[in-house]
């Protein structure tokens, strides 16, 4: 389930024994890359997770790097639940503490709509998008951990506020973690924090071309859409504010208080 490399602190820095350990779900590539990335750059040691490797991006290898951040690489594939449960437990093993901050960026997306969704769909989507992180929050709430600050924080989507029916599945599972944050936040007071963060379109695939992102932009309220390093720079904040429970900070030019027919990659072609 485990593997990867480790990267020693920088001499100067905190020692490593005092230095906060995030734990990053899908942490080694795309928007959860940068936002493990702006944990090193922040002095965090890291749990990097990927589902079948922990291949990570070079911008976040360099960062690791540059920063001299402790870090390990765990390989969990969450269709099988049980791995999602176990994780906590091996990040603990290894680093030989509990991890103060779990983040839930980890996602599987889907092209489904109500009249060709399967049940395969449903299940897988539920299963990675939901069901793994409250595995991994009862694991994280459960392990003994000393007193500090701890904090659980779900990456969702602008889109809850006005589902559409693109991407049936994923949009389901996206909402039922959305409950999970609020219903966790209150279970879990005082002794953990939990908090989310719903990014709007960030990171184009290569399905958008140049022009049609430039339609998108116009169309959102705020006329511009957000960069990964925004949505990292919430998750950072959220990490580190020890009065903010059950709150979703919506990162997203103000998409969220639109509502659209079709996934953003339907249109402004």
């Amino acid at each position: 389930m485990s593997g990867g490399r480790e990267r020693s602190a920088e001499a100067g820095s905190l020692p490593l024994a005092n230095k906060r350990l995030a734990l990053v779900t899908g942490g080694h590539r795309r928007l959860g890359g940068v936002i493990a990335a702006g944990f090193a750059r922040a002095g965090y040691s890291l749990a990097i997770h990927g589902s079948h490797d922990t291949r990570l991006d070079s911008p976040l290898a360099l960062a690791l790097e540059e920063n001299g951040t402790e870090w390990e690489g765990f390989t969990a594939d969450f269709a099988d639940l049980e791995n999602a449960e176990e994780l906590v437990a091996n990040v603990a093993e290894r680093f030989g503490r509990p991890p103060d901050i779990l983040v839930n960026s980890a996602a599987l997306f889907g092209q489904d709509r109500l009249d060709s969704v399967t049940a395969d769909d449903l299940t897988r989507h539920y299963a990675i998008n939901c069901a793994a992180p409250a595995l991994l929050t009862k694991a994280f709430a459960t392990i003994p951990a000393g007193v500090g600050d701890r904090c659980i924080i779900n990456i969702l989507d602008q889109r809850i506020d006005h589902p559409h029916g693109d991407q049936l599945a994923y949009t389901l599972s996206k909402m039922a973690l959305s409950g999970l944050t609020r219903l966790s936040a209150s279970t879990l007071a005082p002794h953990i924090r939990v908090n989310a963060v719903a990014p709007g379109l960030t990171i184009a695939t290569p399905d958008y071309d140049e022009v049609q992102m430039e339609r998108l932009q116009s169309m959102m309220p705020l006329h511009s859409l957000p960069s990964a390093e925004q949505i990292a720079d919430a998750v950072l904040y959220l990490a580190q504010a020890r009065a903010v429970t059950g709150q979703t900070l919506y990162i997203d030019g103000g998409a969220h208080l639109r509502s659209y027919d079709r996934d953003f990659m339907h249109m402004g072609r």
